[in-house]
């Protein structure tokens, strides 16, 4: 069976229609799912160095169509189209890593010799994999799994949210492009229902989701009863801590660029922030500076640094949080209005006087209005940033690196930053814990969700 039905892609810059596109159906659900096993059988055949170099062409491909991905990226989720186009060059920095990457993390581990047996210990690839990317990132976080996932040898079935199908209809033709065998790396355009089925069937070795938590309980619950591998990657509330004995003008400015960047709409966005009481004042006028520097506006326009929310119902839970703080004795030190732009677009607030009582320092907030706190403490400091369901990263800002150090060792989080935030660094491993998710994409360890281990017991004779 095929499906009728459609869906529109609203620019959140202007409310324009800017797509319009046809959902799948079960058949062509069961078609791509055919394509993809044969394709695989082909492609996993393929010696690593043949699936590297096929890997490497088609980054090569994406980088051929920045630009015009980048006007896309804009129209599609409001990315002001100056900052666009490094997404872009993430996504080819991680691409070209894992490539580099793959040769270590990927060859057979061959034990040490044993009087007449040959002992090995290979990764093969799952299958399939389905790859469920998200609208606020589409290629960055995309890259992480697809890429890892065809080095390793498996095909790839990528489904992006409806709010960015051009992204995946991008990868798509680019793999095609650099001489992918066909089915290798394809799209499909699917409703949240068939998704589901996606995840069910059994020819489907490996899911990679990245969304919401409510996402990310769904497929769970679709994935009940397989035993296959799934790799979640999840909400933030992610925390920042500014130290007494940090320069307060640098630390503002980059705890501010952590939460304010892509207004906000990162899983790993600065949510929260703790500020020695030393030194909150400070902080405080710095930050609401840096703040007030921002300029909201069309993203299209050359000079935008801040965009609008994807969606006005996105902007309304923004504002809701930040009413509820101010209800509940929050001070809003910037002011700001986003004037008479349509709803989606959020002016950009820094609030003092918060507390945990307040969704603000504990929901995630998803847009460009941040909590700041005091502590009188690095315990204390330690036990706030934990007190939290989420645990993607956290960043302290000190010139201390003994101190980092200590103060990491007791945060509940996967990545901890000094001095730096709102980043990932493709060579290390890229987790969360609790709510953030489960599983590791990135890294050499990257690999691992995308693969199974095959043991070589030979022995040479027959005794």
């Amino acid at each position: 069976m095929t499906s009728s039905a459609r869906f529109t892609v609203i620019s959140p810059a202007d409310d324009s229609v800017y797509y319009e596109g046809a959902l799948a159906g079960p058949t062509e659900l069961d078609q791509a799912l055919t394509r993809a096993v044969s394709a695989q059988r082909e492609w996993g055949r393929q010696p690593l160095a043949v699936r590297v170099d096929g890997v490497r062409r088609f980054l090569d491909e994406v980088e051929k169509v920045r630009d015009e991905a980048a006007d896309e990226l804009t129209a599609q989720m409001g990315r002001p189209r100056a900052q666009a186009p490094s997404e872009l060059a993430g996504f080819l920095d991680r691409g070209r890593t894992m490539a580099r990457l793959a040769g270590d993390a990927l060859e057979d581990y061959v034990l040490p010799a044993k009087d007449g047996f040959t002992r090995a210990i290979q990764r093969v690839p799952v299958g399939v994999v389905l790859v469920l990317a998200p609208w606020n990132y589409p290629w960055l976080t995309a890259v992480n799994a697809v890429v890892p996932a065809l080095l390793a040898g498996n095909a790839v079935l990528l489904k992006h949210a409806e709010q960015t199908p051009l992204v995946a209809e991008r990868m798509s033709a680019c793999a095609a492009l650099a001489g992918l065998p066909a089915g290798t790396l394809q799209h499909i355009h699917m409703s949240h229902a068939l998704t589901a089925d996606a995840v069910r069937d059994a020819r489907v070795g490996a899911v990679a989701f990245t969304g919401s938590v409510e996402g990310g309980r769904a497929i769970s619950h679709a994935a009940a009863g397989r035993f296959l591998s799934v790799g979640y990657e999840l909400g933030g509330k992610d925390a920042a801590y500014v130290c007494e004995d940090t320069d307060i003008a640098k630390a503002a400015a980059n705890v501010v660029d952590g939460a304010m960047y892509n207004a906000g709409q990162s899983c790993c966005a600065v949510e929260r922030v703790y500020v020695h009481e030393r030194v909150l004042p400070a902080f405080l006028e710095a930050a609401v500076a840096e703040t007030r520097a921002l300029r909201l506006g069309d993203p299209r326009e050359a000079d935008t640094n801040l965009g609008p929310l994807v969606r006005a119902r996105n902007a309304a839970i923004v504002r809701a949080q930040l009413e509820q703080a101010l209800a509940r004795g929050g001070r809003a030190l910037v002011g700001a209005d986003a004037g008479a732009r349509p709803p989606q677009y959020v002016a950009p607030e820094v609030v003092a006087g918060v507390t945990h009582d307040m969704d603000l320092m504990t929901a995630e907030t998803f847009g460009p209005v941040v909590g700041v706190m005091a502590v009188g403490s690095d315990a204390e400091a330690v036990a706030r940033i934990n007190d939290s369901a989420y645990g993607l990263t956290a960043s302290l800002w000190t010139p201390d690196l003994a101190r980092a150090e200590s103060l990491a060792a007791q945060l509940d989080v996967g990545t901890v930053f000094m001095n730096r935030c709102d980043y990932l660094d493709p060579e290390l491993a890229w987790v969360g814990v609790r709510d953030s998710g489960r599983g590791c994409t990135l890294s050499r360890y990257g690999f691992d969700g995308f693969t199974r281990f095959k043991s070589l017991h030979l022995r040479h004779v027959i005794p």
